[in-house]
């Protein structure tokens, strides 16, 4: 006889392992900061007007995290989110700007140009077998000379009504910038955790090698990650270009620290074969957190910087002595096979038993 609390016994194992995990760890700290902030500041903190523009400016920090996070997850670096995101931006206003493009459309060509980029880098890396480090940053380098090229010396802020509108736009004091993030979050956590493509880009990064004995293309998911990647930040670009009052060459030149803090901090392994979307989120949020009170205390921009670079290492090297209690312990993911499950099911019923054949 099976009772509700039978029933209920394995969700126990799992709220204990979340209890535990960087995610509520991540959600524990942005609740207390969040709160922390509102009484430092008298409650004006809580107030619709605070909040809108604290999640306005939290949804580039977000998509930026994750545009990394999805590179790392195939054991990859991509050092030109910050040019690219610049570069597009740049594109996109200047089509607006000086061609008179339609927001739709220049915003459209800003995305998917920033995609094509991805894939040509992803493609480059393969077909070279150059280590992606090296060639995403001579791509930073060429994009920041693109972007130059594009804006100038000059702020680009005569772009399309229908975007900075877009950009305003914060119903019940949430704006649609920030909702455009979670939803690309929720989006790309159902594509890596749901579909058979995003456990492939897992499972090149975890594994290589046994990810190429099971017939994985170990280079198409390097094409794709850095596709998906630029895509992402394509879209952090159409939400900066959106809420700043302009773009010129240095949008996107503070993105390069937060793009690898956030997916770090949130629990994403350097080595791939993990991606955490709700930790990179939570943890772009805490970075959020501690600008807010750096500009509401005044504090000095370099020990903020200092405290965040201090965090990420001691992430990376917490991580890494994590990694290396599991390998002498013979526990590290990938490595031990799982003993398959006793089962004690009998022959069903109606089949012919193999029993006595003779």
């Amino acid at each position: 006889m099976t009772t509700l609390r039978d029933k209920g016994t394995p969700a126990v194992p799992a709220l204990r392992r979340f209890s535990r995990s960087t995610t509520m760890t991540l959600l524990c700290v942005v609740v207390v900061g969040y709160v922390g902030l509102g009484i430092a500041s008298s409650g004006s903190f809580f107030e619709g007007s605070s909040l809108r523009t604290f999640l306005q400016y939290l949804a580039t920090p977000i998509l930026i995290g994750l545009a990394q996070m999805v590179a790392l997850c195939v054991g990859q670096l991509n050092l030109a989110v910050g040019a690219l995101g610049g570069a597009s931006a740049c594109l996109t206003g200047v089509l607006m700007a000086d061609h008179g493009v339609p927001a739709g459309l220049a915003v459209l060509i800003g995305v998917l140009t920033a995609a094509l980029i991805g894939l040509l880098t992803g493609v480059f890396i393969v077909a070279t077998r150059i280590n992606g480090f090296i060639v995403t940053l001579g791509t930073m380098t060429i994009l920041l000379g693109a972007q130059y090229r594009l804006s100038g010396t000059r702020t680009i802020d005569g772009y399309s009504a229908t975007l900075r509108d877009f950009g305003r736009s914060a119903p019940l004091s949430i704006p649609l910038v920030f909702v455009t993030a979670l939803a690309a979050a929720a989006m790309l956590g159902a594509f890596m955790y749901r579909t058979t493509a995003g456990r492939r880009l897992l499972a090149a990064g975890g594994n290589p090698l046994a990810a190429r004995l099971s017939g994985i293309s170990t280079d198409r998911q390097i094409v794709l990650a850095h596709t998906l990647s630029g895509l992402l930040v394509g879209i952090a670009a159409v939400t900066a270009t959106a809420s700043l009052p302009g773009v010129n060459r240095s949008v996107g030149g503070d993105w390069l620290l937060p793009s690898f803090a956030a997916p770090i901090i949130g629990g994403v392994a350097l080595t791939g074969g993990s991606v955490a979307v709700l930790g990179t989120v939570l943890a772009a949020f805490v970075m959020r957190l501690i600008d807010t009170a750096r500009a509401e205390f005044s504090l000095d921009p370099s020990w903020v910087n200092f405290l965040i670079g201090l965090v990420v290492l001691g992430t990376v090297v917490g991580g890494r002595i994590h990694q290396t209690q599991l390998e002498k312990k013979g526990k590290a993911p990938g490595r031990t096979p799982p003993a398959p499950p006793k089962s004690d099911a009998r022959p069903a019923a109606g089949l012919p038993s193999t029993r006595g054949a003779r």
